[in-house]
């Protein structure tokens, strides 16, 4: 027999209010996704089709790839499930339900929830655990043979059963035909005034319909995020996740907890990653290179055996080539630095070209920005085996010819041919004795 059809229904329409914040809770921002993106992407690993996202009104537009409905009120869970009925019209099969909070979650336990739920031909099947403060979330209730009987939220329990440890994560899957009928029966009778999805396990469970229970292993794998203090928790949840996942594929990380990568960052093995290093977005580095300390890379490209850091910034569009070098205090932006380049220290490059083999000396700078108020910044092209010297400006558009030397101190705003010795700066005077005819004055 094959396995029914598979729809995934993530709700993210709350405010999170206890987050303290103008942004909705789904989508602050963590580790280089937001709160849901990470949600949606474990729902994703077991192929619903469709994959409904249910928002609040008006944050419709902040999802691109995925179906979404809205909840018109904030009137509960309950409420907030049936907002995607419209959206799974005609739609037969099992239906998976996903806290929008719940970052850690991943595509292997919802997946073996799924197998749960159709091992025993349940009607409902709810994720629970078992936290070291079940807190606010609420309790499972068993009966006398352990079945599942209900599920009481914190602010409806007595004494007894929030004495409980067993706890809802508020991720389920139902089976499509026992969903909708039980979404339709839902009341407001709790401390909330709102529509609990909770009551549909209840009402399930006492018409004697099926409800099973897969219990996580690991609690951090569930949790959800109300406020800032548990975002960041589960920031940290993720990061050892990434940061594990790259180490089992043969990256050195020489401090884990202090290193941050985004799951879109692409590392080869044997490049090497040191403490307090931040790597974003697209960022790609190759085998052989070695990252920080103290190092930020957003979208830049690290050739093999490329050496960044420490204190290092590395911006968007910045490509170091086989065997170069940024160093300490050294920000790049959008530009090349070709093979066996070095720019060392404290320099900051911005919409250039490095040769292969040139060294740039301490304190240069590429002066890009316009002179002309609505003209497109001004590229520096700084040719092969160049030797510049300390403090030198480069005022784009600029081109320094191969095996040019550039003079200690100088403003180059003119092209230098190829070979050449450029110095652009005031001659030295010294006038002797000076400081003491100062004194006897």
């Amino acid at each position: 027999m094959t396995n029914p059809k598979l729809a995934a229904v993530v709700l993210a329409a709350g405010l999170g209010t206890r987050m303290r914040s103008e942004t909705p809770k789904h989508l602050h921002p963590l580790l280089g996704r937001r709160l849901v993106d990470w949600v949606v992407e474990a729902a994703r690993e077991l192929g619903p089709e469709p994959l409904v996202v249910v928002t609040s009104p008006g944050s419709e537009d902040a999802f691109e790839s995925v179906e979404t409905a809205v909840q018109v009120e904030p009137r509960g869970t309950g409420d907030a499930a049936a907002a995607a009925r419209e959206a799974l019209a005609g739609f037969e099969g099992d239906v998976l339900v996903v806290t929008g909070d719940a970052a850690a979650i991943t595509g292997d336990l919802l997946g073996r929830l799924l197998e749960t739920h159709r091992g025993e031909g349940a009607a409902a099947t709810v994720l629970s655990f078992e936290p070291a403060d079940p807190g606010a979330y609420g309790r499972i209730v068993r009966n006398a043979d352990g079945d599942l009987e209900a599920i009481v939220e914190a602010g409806d329990a007595s004494e007894d059963e929030l004495a409980l440890r067993e706890v809802n994560s508020s991720i389920y899957v139902f089976a499509s035909d026992k969903l909708w009928p039980a979404l339709e029966r839902l009341r407001p009778e709790n401390a909330q005034g709102e529509l609990y999805l909770t009551d549909t396990v209840r009402d399930l469970a006492a018409d004697g319909e099926r409800v099973a229970v897969h219990t996580a292993e690991d609690p951090a794998e569930v949790e959800g995020v109300n406020t800032r203090a548990e975002l960041a928790a589960a920031a940290a949840v993720l990061r050892d996740r990434v940061n594990h996942e790259h180490m089992l594929a043969g990256v050195t990380i020489v401090d884990p907890a202090t290193t941050w990568i985004d799951p879109s960052v692409e590392l080869e093995p044997d490049s090497t990653i040191h403490a307090f290093t931040v790597l974003k977005g697209q960022t790609k580095v190759a085998r052989g290179a070695e990252v920080g300390p103290h190092v930020v890379a957003a979208d830049a490209e690290i050739g093999p055996g490329a050496l960044v850091g420490p204190f290092c910034y590395l911006r968007p569009g910045t490509v170091l080539e086989a065997g170069s070098k940024a160093g300490a205090f050294v920000e790049i932006k959008n530009s090349r630095i070709g093979e066996g380049a070095k720019v060392p220290h404290q320099s900051y490059i911005g919409d250039a070209e490095i040769g292969e083999g040139t060294n740039i000396g301490a304190g240069n700078i590429t002066a890009n920005f316009p002179h002309v108020p609505g003209k497109p910044k001004g590229r520096t092209k700084i040719g092969r085996n160049v030797r510049t010297g300390v403090h030198n400006a480069f005022v784009a558009p600029v081109e320094i010819g191969d095996d040019a030397w550039i003079g200690a101190g100088s403003v180059i705003d003119e092209d230098v041919p190829p070979e050449s010795l450029a110095i652009a700066r005031a001659r030295q005077e010294t006038k002797e004795g000076y400081v003491r005819r100062k004194r006897e004055e």
